[in-house]
């Protein structure tokens, strides 16, 4: 998975230019927005929906780590995928990387707590996550961007064609073998978690739009609203599926992680293309 991350994130990165950051970096309501959103919104309306919803409170605590891993490489490559502000989904993706550091154990022990169940503390790395970042979503970008600037325009024209259909191949192959090739996961019958699937498949809808809507009552353009939309529903399913296995040693919690991305890259997508599409009619 890292390193199909890498590769995702050169190519998105060869079709990128540093001044594309500069809107970014001096306009940053649409970072903040996003970010507050991913930070706050997501686990709050995650919260909402397992208070009410009637699951095993094992499977809240599932879905509350779920909230609180925002982002990801999916969410970079549908957003170029879309034509959205891809620089601000990169952005969004470093800046959460850094933040996720104190917001999930913070909000794996409130669940604990909340649900019922003994309080498991967990450690995540500052370095070795900081270091992940860097190897998988920085240097690639910046490799690219590097690379990419050295090319003519016409030669530029020609890489991208590929990219098009390399890049989402490259993320699916990378799923398939997470989510039904692992030897942890393959023997998963999802027919059988059709109720949990439901809620799930709310969540996703629901953050979508309330990203969407957020952005749009802020006045940001149609582009960063629908990026961050992107960014609000697709979660970083394989870090929820890692802390969920291998950190709180629990199958049913990183269960959810499982069945969440088995279906959110074609829901968000489908999402996405329907709230762009319906901007552009009404241009």
């Amino acid at each position: 998975m890292p390193v199909s991350i890498g590769i995702i994130m050169f190519g998105i990165g060869l079709e990128l230019k540093f001044k594309d950051f500069h809107r970014v970096f001096l306009q940053p309501k649409a970072v903040i927005t996003g970010l507050m959103s991913q930070i706050f919104l997501l686990p709050a309306l995650a919260l909402g929906l397992v208070m009410f919803w009637p699951m095993d409170p094992v499977y809240k605590i599932g879905i509350m780590l779920l909230a609180a891993c925002p982002g990801g490489t999916a969410s970079n490559l549908v957003s170029k995928m879309l034509e959205g502000r891809v620089p601000l989904s990169v952005t969004l993706t470093a800046f959460n990387s850094f933040f996720i550091l104190f917001t999930i154990p913070l909000i794996i022990e409130l669940s604990y707590n909340l649900f019922g169940q003994e309080i498991q503390q967990i450690d995540l790395s500052f370095w070795e996550t900081m270091r992940e970042v860097l190897f998988s979503v920085v240097l690639p970008v910046l490799l690219g961007i590097l690379i990419g600037g050295s090319l003519s325009d016409n030669q530029r024209s020609k890489i991208h064609k590929p990219l098009k259909y390399i890049l989402p191949g490259v993320l699916l192959l990378a799923v398939i073998t997470v989510l039904f090739l692992d030897k942890s996961n393959r023997n998963i019958n999802y027919f059988e978690y059709t109720p949990l699937l439901i809620p799930l498949v709310i969540f996703n809808i629901v953050t979508i739009m309330a990203g969407f809507s957020i952005s749009k009552t802020l006045e940001l353009s149609h582009k960063s609203s629908f990026t961050i939309a992107i960014e609000m529903g697709l979660q970083n399913s394989v870090l929820a599926l890692y802390i969920g296995d291998q950190l709180l040693e629990n199958k049913d919690i990183s269960l959810i992680a499982i069945l969440y991305g088995s279906f959110s890259l074609i829901t968000t997508f489908g999402l996405a293309y329907l709230l762009k599409f319906k901007f552009e009619r009404q241009r």
